[in-house]
């Protein structure tokens, strides 16, 4: 019982059922604090990403050696394939139940949350997406010059994220998850749009849950290993992902996930996939927006998009997510230009767009991060088979 108490996953539950209790009683001299507290405390975590994503990406492309561009350009083609899959899988699910549901478009009625009391602003030592560019860009140079230097300092460097993650950010994140369902709580996203909530979102998880398996039973069969030895790993990382509502912030835990999951995952692999596909794979995102905007099309203008025109939308939007930042709402975002060029949405509609996508954020980004788990089985099963040799980590043990 002690064990179960001090485990992660129940700091975690334990977080989302204490916020919401507070959120339901809280008053508002009381959610001023809240709302200041969890924004310095997402400030903290969001500045730990792109030293993670350079202390494990970087290091990770050096030890792969000769292999390091085969295994990158792998990575990002199934991470594309796996995003392409699951829009066109929700488009075919679109055509064939939107028709038949009723879909209130009221979204309203929600109390606004207090300002914070100061902000403190912790700004990223660089952009996320500059943090990934750079570690895969260092990597690979360091391996073509074979750089002994610059690999050792890497190294090391890993060591000491490595300590950051285990020491700061994960402690904070079961706090961190508790002012923020709190702050639903109080705001009322729990409880006025539960009728909302569960009519779209309850399709959509279930699509996610399609299409995890669907994922993880190819990754098995590819990789010829037992993919339920790697998903029954990741509940913490799945309810951080549903806390926090960013693969990038999840991205420690993730990491912790995909580390008890060796032998079946390899090290090396996981240190270099789980961070890059925290990134570059965002296939519950995707599968959710495809979803959403055929349901928006719906509601406003009285039809969905045609075959050809939806079809078009995912072959773009598969692209669009693998640039897409690892934070709320990024995939809709990064992807608005789709919406209003290829979709023709006006203002009503992105507006709608972005507030039920809003409302399920949180499963379409867990769904991203236990994917991760599958691309990087299929990694280690590519590794495997085409000889690549296993490289020895400092992080055996997250």
């Amino acid at each position: 019982m002690k064990n179960i108490v001090k485990s992660l996953p129940f700091k975690l539950l334990l977080g989302v059922v204490l916020g919401i209790l507070a959120g339901l009683v809280a008053t508002e001299s009381v959610m001023h604090v809240v709302v200041t507290i969890k924004y310095v405390l997402n400030q903290v975590i969001v500045f730990c990403v792109p030293l993670i994503i350079i202390g494990f990406i970087a290091p990770s492309i050096t030890k792969l050696g000769s292999n390091a561009s085969k295994m990158l350009g792998i990575a990002v083609l199934i991470a594309y394939v796996s995003s392409l899959g699951a829009a066109l899988f929700s488009m075919t699910a679109g055509f064939i139940l939107i028709p038949h549901l009723s879909i209130s478009s009221d979204v309203t009625g929600l109390k606004d949350l207090p300002g914070i009391l100061f902000r403190l602003d912790i700004p990223q030592i660089i952009p996320v997406m500059s943090a990934l560019v750079f570690s895969l860009l260092l990597g690979l140079a360091a391996t073509w010059t074979k750089a002994k230097l610059i690999t050792g300092i890497l190294d090391e460097f890993q060591e000491i994220v490595l300590v950051i993650v285990t020491k700061v950010v994960i402690p904070l994140l079961p706090v961190f998850i508790a002012f923020t369902f709190c702050a639903l709580s109080y705001e009322g996203t729990i409880t006025k749009q539960l009728p909302v909530f569960l009519q779209v979102v309850l399709i959509v998880m279930v699509g996610h849950y399609i299409w995890l398996a669907l994922l993880y039973g190819a990754a098995g069969i590819y990789s010829r290993k037992n993919p339920l030895a790697v998903i029954k790993n990741y509940g913490p990382a799945y309810i951080t992902a549903v806390g926090t509502m960013s693969s990038a912030a999840t991205l420690a835990v993730a990491l912790r996930c995909a580390k008890k999951s060796q032998p079946t995952l390899r090290g090396d692999m996981v240190d270099f996939g789980i961070p890059l596909f925290a990134n570059i794979h965002l296939c519950g995102s995707v599968l959710t927006e495809v979803f959403f905007v055929m349901t928006v099309s719906k509601i406003l203008y009285g039809a969905v998009p045609s075959v050809g025109t939806m079809v078009l939308f995912c072959v773009l939007l598969g692209i669009f997510a693998i640039g897409a930042p690892g934070v709320p709402g990024g995939t809709v975002m990064a992807s608005l230009g789709l919406i209003i060029s290829v979709l023709g949405f006006d203002e009503s509609g992105t507006a709608l767009m972005l507030t039920i996508f809003a409302l399920q954020d949180s499963f379409g980004t867990a769904c991203n991060v236990t994917g991760d788990g599958a691309l990087t089985l299929i990694l280690t099963g590519f590794a495997e088979k085409h000889g690549i040799k296993k490289q020895e980590s400092g992080t055996a043990v997250l």
